[in-house]
C-alpha cells in the first residue's frame, strides 16, 4: 500500500478516534474547567495564536522545495535550501519571542475590562506558556513538511495519532487531580517538545536528510519568499477567519459568549480538517504534473477524480451535521451551547466547495501563482470581519459568522473564474461531474432524513439510532453516482481491509 493510501487511513483513524473522543473529552473539560475558565483558555490560545502566521509560509514552501529538488535529483541544492530554511526559522523564532512579549505587556489594555483580576493572572501565564509553544513549534513544522516532501506522509500521522491518544489520557488524569487551564497548557508545551524531537530524529536517521550550507544568496532567499509570501497571506487569513470572532467577543462580551463561539469555530475546524486530508498529499503530486508539463485537460480531470472522493466525505458530514447536529450540540455540551450548532454549520457550507477544489490550490502553489488567490481572501476576509463586527453588535456571536460566510462565499465566486480563466482548468467539468451529482444526493439524503427523524424523540441511544439510519441512506444513494472504477476502489478496500 503506497504511503498516501496508508496516511490517509491513518488520518482518518485519527479523527475516527478524536471525534469519538472528543464527544466524551470536550464536555468533561468544560465541566471541571467551568464555562469562564475554558473561555479563557480558548481567548487566550486564539490572541497568542496570530504569532502562528510567522511561519511566512515556510512550511509550505519546504514541502514544495523538497518535492522539486528531488524530481530534480538535486542532493546538494536540497541540503543548502534545507540549511537556508532553518536558519530563517530561527530568525522567525526569535521575532516571535519579541512580538509576543509586545503583546503580553499589553493584555491588560484589551482585556482588562471584562476579565476579573484572578483571570488576568492567569491569563497572563497561559500567555507566557503559548509564546513558547509557538517558538519551538514554527521551526519544529518544518521537519513535518521534510517529511510531507519526500512523500513519507505515515510517520507524521503515526505520530499524530499516538500524541493524541497520550495527551487524552493526560488531560483526564491532571484535570481529575485538580489541574485548571494553566495545567493544559503546560501539558500541551511538554508534549510538544517531545514529539518535535521525535520527528527531527526520524528526518535525520529514517531519511537520512542532509543540512549543509552551500551558499547564502539574496537571490536565494527571494526566490523563496517570492513562493512562501503568499502562503504566508493566505495563512494570515485563516487566523483572522477563526482567531478574530473570537478576540472580538472577548473585548466586548464575556468569556462563556466566547467559549459558545469557539465551540462552533471547533466543530467547524473538524469539517475542514477531514475534508482536506486528501489534500494534504497532493502537493508533491500536483509539483511533479506541473514539471512533467501535464495538459490542462490531464490537470481538470485529476482535480475532478480528486474533488468527487473528497465530496463523499464533505457531503456526508455537512448532511449529518445539518439534520442531527444541533441535537448532537444539545446533547454534548448543553443549551448553553445551542448557537454553536449554527455558528458550525454556516462554516460547514462555506467550505465545502474550496476544500472539494485541493488539487487546483495544489496548482496554484507549484506554480508560484497565489498572488491573486491571497491577496483576494486577504481583502475580502478583513471586509467581512469588519462587517462581522459591526452586525455582532445586532446579533452578538451570530454577527460574526454572518460576515465570514458572507466574504467566503464572494471569494470562492472570484476564485472560481480565477481558476478556469487564468489557469485553465475547465471548472464547467467540475460543477456538472463532481459538484452537481453530490448536492443533490446531500438535498434528497437531507431532506428525506430529516422528515424520518423530526417526530422521534431525542436522546443518545436514539441519536445513535439516527446516525445509523442516516449512514445506510447516504451510502445506498452514493452507489447511485459512483463511477465504476470508484465502486471497485471502494469494494476493493473493503475486500483488503476484511482479509486483514
Amino acid at each position: 500500500m503506497s504511503q498516501i493510501k496508508k496516511a490517509t487511513l491513518l488520518t482518518y483513524a485519527y479523527f475516527g478516534v478524536a471525534n469519538i473522543v472528543g464527544v466524551i473529552l470536550t464536555p468533561f473539560i468544560i465541566r471541571m474547567l467551568g464555562d469562564s475558565e475554558y473561555g479563557l483558555f480558548a481567548l487566550i490560545g486564539a490572541f497568542v495564536g496570530y504569532l502562528s502566521i510567522l511561519d511566512l509560509g515556510l512550511t509550505s514552501a519546504i514541502v514544495r522545495f523538497v518535492a522539486q529538488y528531488n524530481t530534480q535529483k538535486d542532493s546538494k541544492g536540497l541540503e543548502n535550501f534545507l540549511a537556508v530554511s532553518l536558519i530563517i526559522y530561527t530568525a522567525i523564532s526569535l521575532v516571535a519571542v519579541i512580538v509576543g512579549l509586545v503583546m503580553y505587556f499589553n493584555v491588560d489594555a484589551l482585556f482588562g475590562d471584562n476579565l476579573s483580576i484572578e483571570q488576568m493572572g492567569k491569563a497572563k501565564i497561559m500567555f507566557l506558556l503559548f509564546i513558547f509553544n509557538i517558538a519551538i513549534t514554527l521551526p519544529g513544522g518544518a521537519f513535518t513538511g521534510i517529511c510531507h516532501g519526500f512523500e513519507h506522509f505515515v510517520f507524521p500521522r503515526l505520530i499524530a495519532v499516538i500524541k493524541y491518544i497520550i495527551r487524552t489520557i493526560l488531560v483526564i488524569t491532571i484535570l481529575y487531580n485538580g489541574a485548571d487551564a494553566i495545567g493544559l497548557v503546560v501539558l500541551d508545551s511538554i508534549l510538544n517538545v517531545l514529539f518535535i524531537a521525535a520527528t527531527i530524529y526520524y528526518t535525520f536517521v529514517k531519511l537520512k536528510v542532509r543540512i549543509k550550507l552551500h551558499s547564502f544568496k539574496a537571490s536565494f532567499i527571494k526566490e523563496i519568499f517570492s513562493y512562501s509570501i503568499w502562503i504566508f497571506v493566505f495563512g494570515l487569513v485563516y487566523q483572522f477567519q477563526w482567531r478574530t470572532g473570537q478576540v472580538i467577543l472577548g473585548a466586548t462580551t464575556n468569556t462563556v459568549t466566547v467559549a459558545i463561539y469557539s465551540v462552533g469555530v471547533t466543530l467547524g475546524l473538524y469539517f475542514l480538517t477531514l475534508g482536506n486530508v486528501i489534500n494534504g498529499f497532493i502537493l508533491p503530486k500536483a509539483v511533479q504534473s506541473i514539471y512533467n508539463n501535464s495538459s490542462k485537460e490531464k490537470l481538470t480531470g485529476e482535480m475532478i477524480r480528486v474533488s468527487r472522493i473528497t465530496m463523499i466525505i464533505l457531503f456526508y458530514i455537512l448532511g449529518g451535521f445539518l439534520v442531527l447536529g444541533q441535537e448532537f450540540v444539545l446533547l454534548w455540551v448543553g443549551e448553553t451551547y445551542r448557537e454553536s450548532w449554527f455558528v458550525a454549520l454556516l462554516i460547514m457550507i462555506a467550505f465545502v466547495m474550496p476544500i472539494s477544489q485541493g488539487y487546483a490550490h495544489a496548482i496554484l502553489e507549484a506554480k508560484k501563482m497565489m498572488r491573486f488567490k491571497s491577496l483576494t481572501s486577504l481583502i475580502l476576509t478583513s471586509i467581512g470581519i469588519i462587517i462581522g463586527g459591526y452586525l455582532s453588535k445586532i446579533y452578538g456571536l451570530q454577527g460574526i459568522i454572518y460576515g465570514i460566510f458572507g466574504a467566503l462565499i464572494v471569494l470562492q465566486i472570484v476564485v472560481l473564474f480565477y481558476y478556469h480563466f487564468k489557469i485553465g482548468l475547465d471548472m464547467k467539468q467540475y460543477f456538472t461531474k463532481a459538484l452537481f451529482p453530490f448536492l443533490i444526493l446531500f438535498c434528497m439524503v437531507s431532506i428525506s432524513s430529516y422528515y424520518v427523524f423530526k417526530t422521534i424523540d431525542k436522546g443518545w441511544i436514539l441519536f445513535l439510532l439516527k446516525g445509523v439510519c442516516y449512514t445506510i441512506m447516504f451510502g445506498l444513494g452514493l452507489l447511485m453516482i459512483l463511477r465504476k472504477e470508484e465502486r471497485n476502489y471502494f469494494l476493493n478496500f473493503v475486500k483488503n481491509r476484511s482479509r486483514t
